[in-house]
């Protein structure tokens, strides 16, 4: 028998570096399977040339039936794959995909590395395959890299978002650190937008990362937020929070809005397009100077805004794939002092200068109270 098979393996690999097809080495060894099996049919027991091939026919028939299982099972899976090719090519024009871009990440198709990192993505029943390729072709705009931006960021370049913009002015401090856990003590000095991609990218290095390093102001916001699905607003300031809603409202834009102050944080998604109030709904006007002090002048709980920025990360997944039921039309807040959480109902004012009519009147008799101070 071993005879055979290191004959087998002759034809095999010998014939592979002479180039011969893979079809013609494959008829060669089933004409060698075929002769040996001939041979200890026909020659008597005892046959010097039987004995050399294994001695009996049974154990060639089991080695056969083997192979052929395992070729009818190769030739299933690549009819399969075959098949699932031939889909993502007519959903890409007719265009057949390169080795390269077999194995390159590129929207709406996973290599075999992004299939295994979100696996326990694709596993749940609400996103699965088609809600991570929803992830992979979104894109999301998220303002701020401190506090809130940060574990947003970090969570949803962890989830596949494929492009993902960040915006702010800002450098990191160390008084950042405490709490902006996207930024490391060696980033300080550094841009927050800069400081926030290195992380990201090296957190999963199949999603897009685009930094800007500026102010949101008026003259940019509109261009800026149209080349992106959702905004995240993770601010620390009203007149930045106004301009979000402004211009996302504008653009029929969802937007995800985030606060912090203490030891208290709220979200809520606004999307008077789906339903629902708008921001300047809710806040009609910004509050009196000290009413809402920022986190540098009140301090704030360091995991906190992990908490509300972790939440923001799961509405805008939720928002991209249409899994459950976002946050519009309500405002979670969460109370880390007494480890409470409340959810109250919002609605759209009719008066709203932002976006206009639609409601039956008035925002809600519980809104939140005074608006939480920003990411700072």
């Amino acid at each position: 028998m071993i005879l055979v098979l290191g004959l087998a393996g002759l034809i095999w690999w010998g014939g592979r570096l002479m180039g011969l097809p893979r079809a013609m080495r494959g008829s060669l060894l089933a004409l060698l399977f075929a002769a040996v099996v001939i041979l200890q049919l026909t020659l008597p027991n005892g046959h010097g040339l039987r004995a050399a091939t294994g001695g009996s026919a049974s154990s060639w028939l089991i080695l056969g039936g083997i192979v052929l299982l395992i070729g009818v099972y190769s030739w299933g899976v690549s009819r399969l794959r075959a098949r699932a090719e031939a889909n993502e090519e007519a959903e890409d024009g007719g265009q057949a995909p390169t080795a390269e871009a077999k194995t390159a990440a590129k929207p709406g198709r996973f290599s075999e590395t992004e299939l295994n990192r979100y696996a326990r993505h694709i596993v749940l029943r609400e996103l699965g395959g088609p809600g991570q390729k929803k992830l992979k072709n979104a894109k999301v705009l998220v303002i701020g890299a401190g506090g809130l931006g940060a574990p947003a960021l970090q969570y949803l370049a962890a989830a596949g978002v494929g492009t993902i913009g960040v915006i702010d002015d800002d450098v990191v401090e160390n008084a950042n650190l405490q709490r902006q856990i996207i930024h490391r003590d060696q980033d300080i000095g550094l841009p927050k937008v800069f400081s926030a991609q290195k992380a990201m990218e090296a957190q999963n290095p199949f999603v897009t990362v685009r930094p800007y390093h500026r102010r949101l102001t008026d003259e940019i916001a509109a261009d800026l937020f149209a080349e992106y699905d959702i905004i995240l607003d993770g601010t620390d300031n009203f007149e930045s929070r106004y301009l979000s809603n402004r211009t996302a409202v504008a653009l029929g834009k969802p937007l995800i809005s985030g606060a912090l102050s203490q030891w208290e944080g709220q979200l809520s998604v606004f999307h008077p397009k789906a339903g629902g109030p708008c921001y300047q709904c809710i806040f009609p006007e910004a509050p009196a100077a000290g009413l809402a002090p920022s986190c540098s002048e009140a301090g704030v709980i360091g995991p906190l805004p992990g908490v509300v920025g972790a939440m923001m990360a799961v509405e805008a997944i939720k928002q991209i794939t249409g899994a459950g039921e976002v946050l519009r039309g309500a405002m979670l807040i969460y109370d880390a002092l007494y480890s409470e959480t409340r959810r109250i109902g919002l609605k759209q004012r009719v008066d709203c200068p932002i976006c206009g009519a639609g409601g039956d009147g008035n925002g809600s008799d519980d809104s939140g109270g005074t608006a939480a101070s920003g990411n700072e």
